[in-house]
C-alpha cells in the first residue's frame, strides 16, 4: 500500500478552490485533519452497555485515529489524498481473552504479508505497525489505575511511513480516559411543539447544531463511524469489549487496501457535501438579526462556514467542557440534531436564563424502518419540535417574515 493514498481522483476546478479556501487555509482548526476517539470501559455505571457484573470485570478498549489529507497537484487533474495515517488501538482483557486477541493480530499480520523489522515492529510497503504487550501499561501506572487481577494489555499502532504522533496525541486517549466516563443524562418532560413558532417569543436566539443538519446534506450519521471502527454493537446498544467480536484490526492488517476506503469515507463525504436549505435559512436568520453569535457546532464538516456563517467548534477531545461564546442579548438556544454530546452547552444556557428549544425528529429511517433515537438531555421547561432541520428552519424564516 502506497502513500499518499488516493481518496478522490480527478478533482475539478470548483473542488480545488473549495480545498484551497476551506481546508488549506488554517482557520479555527486544521480542517485537513480528521480525528476520532472512543473509550470503552466496564463500570457499574454503564453495566447495561459494558456487561459489567462485578469487580473482576475491567475490560477496556481505546481507539484513536488521526488522518491528514491534502490535494495532490502533480497529475494533470488534482487528487484528494490521505498524506498521513495514525491508528491507535489499545485493549485490556483477562489473559485468556488477550491471548486470543494477540493470536488474531499475529495471524492478520501474516495474512496481510507484513514483514517483521524487529521485535514487535512490522512494515508493509508504506505502512508501519507496532505491537506492544505489557502486563502493566505505563499510562495506568502514571494515572495510579489498577486493572483487576489476571489482566494484561496490548497496544497496536498503525501509521504511514515517516509519521510520528506527537506526545499530545499519544497521551490524548489516556487523558480523556482519566477525565471520567460519560454517564447518560436524565430525560425529563419537555413541551412538545408542532413547529418553531414559539421561538419567535424568545428572540434573538443562538444555535447549537449536531449531525442532523449534516445528514440532510448526505453525510453519513456518526453511528456510521461506530460501525467502521467496531466500537458499538448497534443492534443491542452495547460496547464491543470482546476480542472475538472485534474485527477491526483483523480487517485493517490483513487487507488494508479494502479497509482504507471505509476509513476515508467520512472525510470524502464532508468534502463533497453542499450546504442545504437549512444552512441558507440560518444565514438569512442571521442577516435579519434573529440569530446571533457564531454557530456552535459539533460537526467537523465545515458546512456552516462554507454557507457564510461563523462557526465555534466544540468537538474537542482535549476539553471536557469547552468554552462557549454566549451573546448577552440572546434569550434562547436552539439545539438542532444533537442528541447527547456537549450537553454542558445546554446546561450553561439554562443557567443564563435562556430557553432551550430542541429541533429533532427523534429517530431516523434505516433500511425502510424508523429507528427511534430520543434526545437524551431534554429537561422540564424545554421545548421539543420533532421535525427535520431544513423544513422547520425554512418555516421559521417564513413565520418571522425573513426572505430566503
Amino acid at each position: 500500500m502506497k502513500f499518499p493514498y488516493v481518496v478522490l481522483d480527478q478533482i475539478d476546478a470548483p473542488l480545488s478552490e473549495r480545498w484551497r479556501s476551506s481546508y488549506q487555509e488554517l482557520r479555527d482548526r486544521p480542517r485537513y485533519v480528521e480525528e476520532g476517539l472512543w473509550r470503552r470501559t466496564q463500570d457499574p455505571a454503564n453495566a447495561d452497555q459494558s456487561g459489567w457484573r462485578g469487580p473482576e470485570d475491567g475490560r477496556r478498549r481505546l481507539m484513536h485515529y488521526r488522518y491528514s489529507y491534502g490535494l495532490d497537484q502533480s497529475p494533470a487533474a488534482p487528487r484528494l489524498v490521505m498524506n498521513d495515517l495514525y491508528v491507535y488501538h489499545s485493549v485490556a482483557y483477562p489473559r485468556p481473552e488477550l491471548a486470543d486477541h494477540r493470536e488474531t493480530v499475529a495471524k492478520a499480520l501474516a495474512d496481510g504479508g507484513w514483514n517483521p523489522v524487529s521485535d514487535g515492529k512490522w512494515h508493509r510497503d508504506d505502512l508501519r505497525c507496532t505491537v506492544l504487550h505489557q502486563d502493566l501499561h505505563p499510562q495506568d501506572i502514571r494515572a495510579g489505575r489498577r486493572l483487576p487481577d489476571g489482566y494484561a494489555t496490548t497496544d497496536v499502532v498503525v501509521t504511514s511511513a515517516g509519521y510520528a504522533p506527537s506526545l499530545a496525541d499519544q497521551d490524548m486517549p489516556w487523558d480523556v480516559l482519566s477525565g471520567g466516563m460519560r454517564v447518560k443524562d436524565r430525560r425529563d418532560d419537555p413541551t412538545v411543539i408542532a413547529d418553531l413558532a414559539p421561538l419567535a417569543d424568545c428572540l434573538p436566539f443562538q444555535i447549537e447544531i449536531g449531525c442532523g443538519v449534516s445528514v440532510e446534506a448526505g453525510i453519513p450519521p456518526l453511528h456510521r463511524l461506530h460501525e467502521i471502527y467496531e466500537v458499538t454493537d448497534r443492534e443491542h446498544s452495547t460496547f464491543i469489549l470482546d476480542p472475538a467480536l472485534d474485527p477491526f484490526l483483523r480487517n485493517l492488517l490483513s487487507e488494508p487496501e479494502r479497509k482504507l476506503p471505509d476509513l476515508t469515507e467520512m472525510f470524502a463525504a464532508c468534502f463533497l457535501a453542499e450546504p442545504t436549505p437549512a444552512h441558507a435559512a440560518l444565514r438569512a436568520l442571521t442577516e435579519a438579526g434573529h440569530l446571533v453569535g457564531p454557530v456552535i457546532t459539533n460537526n467537523f464538516d465545515g458546512l456552516t462556514a462554507r454557507a457564510g456563517l461563523r462557526e465555534h467548534y466544540v468537538r474537542r477531545y482535549d476539553q471536557q467542557v469547552p468554552w462557549v461564546p454566549f451573546v448577552p442579548e440572546a434569550r434562547s438556544l436552539l439545539v438542532v440534531g444533537n442528541h447527547a454530546d456537549r450537553r454542558k452547552v445546554q446546561a450553561r444556557a439554562r443557567e443564563r436564563g435562556m430557553k432551550v428549544f430542541f429541533l429533532d425528529p427523534e429517530g431516523f429511517l434505516e433500511n425502510g424502518r424508523f429507528r427511534p433515537y430520543p434526545v437524551e438531555g431534554a429537561k422540564d421547561g424545554d421545548f421539543l419540535c420533532r421535525a427535520g432541520a431544513a423544513a422547520a428552519l425554512t418555516q421559521l424564516a417564513g413565520t418571522l417574515g425573513v426572505a430566503l
